[in-house]
C-alpha cells in the first residue's frame, strides 16, 4: 500500500529529524516505518537525517513519541527529539496534561523563553537510573560511576546511566574524535557488557557552570548533537563533583547548545532545555517500494539557529 502524509524536516541542536504526526490518519498505522526511516533518513538517497520522530497516541488517550534510528531500529528515548515533538503536539492541542510518553515511561514537558532571539524552546524533565539491565556489569541497586572499563581504555573513568536508553559516558581533557569513534564501533562487538548496545560520549569540562559534550549514538553514529547524551553527561559531572547540582549547566555541541539542570538526591531528575527548529514542511510518499518527498514550505527558522550557533562560536 502507497501513503502520502504531512512531514516536518526539524532538528534539536543539530541533531536533525523526520516528524510525522500519525495521530491524524488511521491509515498510518499501516506504513512500516521502520523501512522508511531507511530510506528516508539516507543523506544519499533520502530526505537525509538521524532518525524518524512518529508522533502517536495510546490506550489512555495520551500522546507520546516512537522514535526509529536510520537503521529502523526503536530508539526508547531521544532528548532533542521529543522537544520537537513537543511543539507540535503543544501546537496541535495535545499536550492538556503537560506530558508525552516514549519508550514506555512518562516525561513532563514544557514551552520554554526562547534559548536565544524568537527560537521556539521546549524542556523536558528525565529522571535518570545509575542502573539498568542494559549494562551486565550491573547488580540492581549498584551504580557505575567515574570507574575505568578495560574493553575500551586502560586509564580513562566511565560512568552508566540509563535515561530510558543506556549511556556510557566518559570525563576527558580534550574531545578527540576518532577515539569516540572507536569506542562506538567497540562496544557493538562487546555484548556481554552491552547486551542493547549503548551511546557513548565525551564530555569536556569548560567551567563549573558549562561542559563540551560529542557522542557516538547506538543506531546512527556520530551525531551532531544527542540530547539524553548531553543530559547523561551533565548529570554524570555533577554526580563527579565537577558540576553543581541545581545548577543550570551550559551544553555546548557540535551542533549548538542546550542547558541541562541535575538535580541529584535519592533520585535523579536532570532537566533538559533547548530548541526545537522547524526547517520546512512538506509531503512523503511511500510504499511498495516507491518513495518520493515534496518541500513545500520553508520556515525561514534555520537562518535564525545559524545565527545562534555563529554566536557560539564566536
Amino acid at each position: 500500500m502507497v501513503s502520502s502524509f504531512e512531514i516536518v524536516k526539524c532538528h534539536g541542536s543539530g541533531n536533525d529529524f523526520i516528524l510525522v504526526d500519525t495521530t491524524r490518519d488511521s491509515m498510518l498505522s499501516a506504513v512500516d516505518w521502520s523501512a522508511f526511516a531507511r530510506v528516508a533518513c539516507s543523506r544519499t538517497e533520502g530526505i537525509g537525517s538521524d532518525g524518524v520522530l512518529l508522533i502517536v497516541r495510546d490506550e489512555r488517550g495520551y500522546y507520546g513519541m516512537d522514535m526509529l534510528n536510520p537503521d529502523g531500529t526503536h530508539a526508547q528515548m531521544c532528548g532533542n527529539g521529543i522537544r520537537a515533538v513537543a511543539r507540535m503536539a503543544a501546537e496541535r492541542g495535545y499536550l492538556g496534561e503537560g506530558v508525552l510518553f516514549s519508550g514506555g515511561r512518562d516525561f513532563k514537558v514544557a514551552h520554554e523563553s526562547p534559548i536565544a532571539y524568537d527560537i521556539e524552546t521546549f524542556s523536558v524533565e528525565i529522571p535518570i537510573m545509575r542502573w539498568s539491565d542494559s549494562f551486565a556489569f550491573f547488580r540492581e541497586g549498584e551504580s557505575f560511576v567515574g570507574r575505568p572499563i578495560k574493553e575500551l581504555h586502560a586509564d580513562i573513568c566511565f560512568t552508566a546511566l540509563s535515561l530510558g536508553n543506556p549511556h556510557l559516558v566518559a570525563r576527558v581533557e580534550h574531545i578527540d574524535m576518532e577515539l569516540l569513534k572507536s569506542w562506538g564501533e567497540a562496544v557493538i562487538g562487546l555484548r556481554e557488557l552491552f547486551p542493547e548496545g549503548v551511546n557513548v560520549s565525551m564530555y569536556e569540562v569548560l567551567s563549573p557552570t558549562k561542559i563540551f559534550v560529542a557522542t557516538y549514538e547506538r543506531g546512527a553514529g556520530i551525531t551532531l548533537s544527542c540530547g539524553t547524551a548531553m543530559t547523561a553527561s551533565a548529570t554524570a559531572a555533577a554526580l563527579l563533583g565537577y558540576v553543581e547540582s541545581g545548577e543550570r549547566i551550559e551544553v555546548i555541541n557540535r551542533g549548538g547548545k542546550v542547558f541541562c539542570t541535575p538535580r541529584i538526591g535519592s533520585t535523579i531528575v536532570t532537566r533538559l532545555e533547548g530548541n526545537a527548529t522547524f526547517e520546512w514542511w512538506g509531503e512523503a510518499t511511500f510504499g511498495d517500494g516507491h518513495f518520493s518527498y515534496s518541500k513545500q514550505r520553508v520556515t525561514g527558522e534555520q537562518e535564525q539557529w545559524q545565527r545562534f550557533v555563529k554566536d557560539i562560536n564566536r
